[in-house]
């Protein structure tokens, strides 16, 4: 049983590596321009053992599109259902998206430019966690109005503006660690609460 474990859990960290090192191919040469062998070569594989984990250069460009979507439903959206305040919960999403775009920045620009290659079936998925994500985002916010924390506004206008500006940040924010955030994080949640806090 602990082989099969292992065996498995070196699948997966293998498809993880390679996924980040085609996205890294793609973000320098365009999806449309690099095929299934180059994507072999250039991370130093013969191409049935990369067949061996994904079967097509499309679902790579899905597995990359999952990274920006259903990874952080899975790792920010938890802090939405922690104990505290909106304020406390919402400052604490902005900081975990804000850390895993600097992770995940090359990622999020070939989903961000590459996702109409996708196959509509797995467009259709990706479009739902970023949808689930918003509805998330807009329901805290709806709280913080309903609370008096917030101004009153339109919580689905709101929570698309500030996903917006917060991805925005993909375009320009550079480093390796979550630390090398901390200052656009702060900047970002004072800019934020100056406009959602009511008077």
């Amino acid at each position: 049983m602990q082989e099969r474990g292992g065996r498995r859990k070196g699948t997966v960290e293998r498809r993880a590596e390679i996924t980040t090192s085609a996205a890294r191919i793609f973000a320098d040469q365009g999806y449309a321009h690099v095929g299934m062998r180059d994507i072999a070569e250039a991370i130093g594989v013969r191409g049935a053992s990369l067949y061996h984990h994904f079967s097509s250069k499309e679902e790579i460009l899905y597995a990359i599109c999952l990274t920006v979507t259903k990874e952080p439903v899975e790792e920010n959206l938890p802090l939405l259902d922690a104990a505290g305040t909106p304020t406390e919960r919402l400052t604490a999403l902005v900081g975990a998206h804000i850390r895993h775009l600097l992770r995940r920045r090359t990622e999020y620009l070939v989903g961000l430019h590459e996702r109409p290659s996708l196959t509509p079936e797995h467009r259709a998925d990706i479009d739902g966690h970023l949808q689930y994500y918003n509805r998330r985002v807009k329901d805290v916010l709806a709280a913080g109005m309903r609370s008096g924390e917030f101004r009153a506004m339109n919580p689905s206008l709101a929570s698309l503006g500030i996903l917006d500006m917060l991805n925005g940040v993909s375009s320009w924010i550079r480093g390796d660690a979550d630390s090398d955030a901390d200052e656009v994080v702060e900047t970002y949640v004072t800019l934020l609460f100056a406009g959602l806090r009511a008077s």
